[in-house]
């Protein structure tokens, strides 16, 4: 419950709030959208390269005190974001905030849950996610009657006093090490023997496709469905039911765990996202067609959220989770943070946002092979 009561809370402050105050930070500051979501990404990217030394952290002092910290971080930087004079200021308060993302989303739920759960770990972090998957929910409204009554600085602010320090550091108390398990010590620096292997590295690099593909294709779904004629409002509803599809996704996940191996299910997920995105660049109508994909689109996103979450204990243990997971993930990460701007680039770029689809299909179409591959060489 504390897991699922600090992601909702962690994401909604570090992430869901900034789409919803963009306008008004632009508005105020001056600063272009641009410039302003650079930022933001610059922030994610952190997020990804801390990632590697936070989860050999993590193997090594447990969930209680890596998220802790990371609570504590996550407010001056929020504070710096409101506070920030300048945009160099508001730039690297966001560069420090993805420190703090690193330690505190998903990434070190999932380390705990992988090492307290152990075999029911599918079930374990398929919950947090059911509820974590809320942030947005809860936060995107709220965010929105702040800045109904406040500047967005001051709502930055409030959004700072909602902090999840005591719920980590009094809630994660379980055991860390099991009995009889003392994890093996590395150089946080040092590249693991796991990750050199080609199984390793294909697998990486067919879900950091899949993920640059799957966001970049949610995140301009919108100009792609208004270009096929569906209003602005019911674009905007269908990306809104594009992520209540991930929850159905997430609730599928555990039952394919039971009737597919890892490589059989990681090949299965990815071609249904290369699937997903080609069905949505090929359909023109009707609206309710074309809303049906996007459900299954976030269907398939939900799943490939689970799948990154638990590929690296179904293939190479849960002794080094964390250490392991944090060179896995960050890849996949920093595309998932250049997936906004990759995407509106490559609409320019081939003039039109159905024929950017289906280079993306493209780009997941060669994922489904590096994903096949990475199976031989486990």
């Amino acid at each position: 419950m504390a897991l699922c009561t600090t992601q909702i809370t962690s994401w909604g402050v570090l992430y869901y709030a900034f789409p919803v105050a963009l306008a008004s930070i632009t508005e105020d500051t001056g600063w272009s959208a641009p410039a302003v979501t650079a930022a933001f990404s610059a922030g994610l990217i952190v997020s990804a390269l801390a990632g590697i030394p936070i989860g050999h952290w993590l193997d090594h002092s447990g969930p209680r005190r890596v998220m802790t910290s990371g609570s504590l971080l996550a407010v001056p930087a929020t504070v710096g974001i409101a506070l920030a004079p300048t945009y160099a200021w508001f730039l690297v308060a966001w560069l420090v905030a993805g420190v703090a993302m690193a330690a505190v989303f998903y990434q070190a739920a999932f380390a705990a849950l992988t090492r307290w759960y152990g075999d029911r770990r599918v079930q374990a972090i398929t919950a947090v996610t059911l509820v974590a998957g809320l942030a947005s929910t809860v936060f995107a409204p709220l965010t929105h009657a702040l800045l109904e009554h406040l500047t967005w600085r001051t709502t930055y602010l409030a959004l700072a006093a909602v902090v999840t320090v005591p719920l980590h550091a009094l809630a994660l108390t379980p055991p860390w090490t099991p009995a009889g398990e003392r994890p093996a010590r590395h150089r946080g620096r040092r590249l693991p023997a796991e990750a050199r292997t080609p199984g390793f590295v294909l697998l990486s690099a067919a879900l950091t496709l899949t993920a640059f593909g799957m966001y970049a294709a949610s995140l301009t779904l919108i100009p792609l469905l208004t270009a096929r004629g569906l209003s602005a409002g019911l674009a905007a509803t269908t990306l809104g039911l594009l992520g209540a599809g991930q929850l159905l996704g997430r609730l599928g996940y555990a039952p394919l765990t039971a009737r597919t191996t890892p490589t059989g299910r990681t090949v299965a997920i990815v071609a249904a996202s290369a699937g997903s995105v080609a069905l949505l660049a090929a359909l023109t109508g009707p609206p309710a067609l074309l809303v049906a994909a996007a459900i299954a689109t976030g269907a398939i996103r939900g799943a490939g959220t689970l799948l990154q979450a638990t590929v690296v204990a179904d293939r190479w243990g849960t002794a080094r989770y964390g250490t392991l997971a944090g060179w896995f993930s960050a890849p996949i990460t920093a595309a998932a943070a250049l997936a906004p701007w990759g995407g509106t680039a490559l609409a320019e770029l081939t003039g039109s946002h159905p024929a950017m689809f289906w280079w993306l299909t493209a780009l997941v179409g060669v994922a489904v092979a590096l994903a096949a591959m990475s199976g031989r060489h486990r």
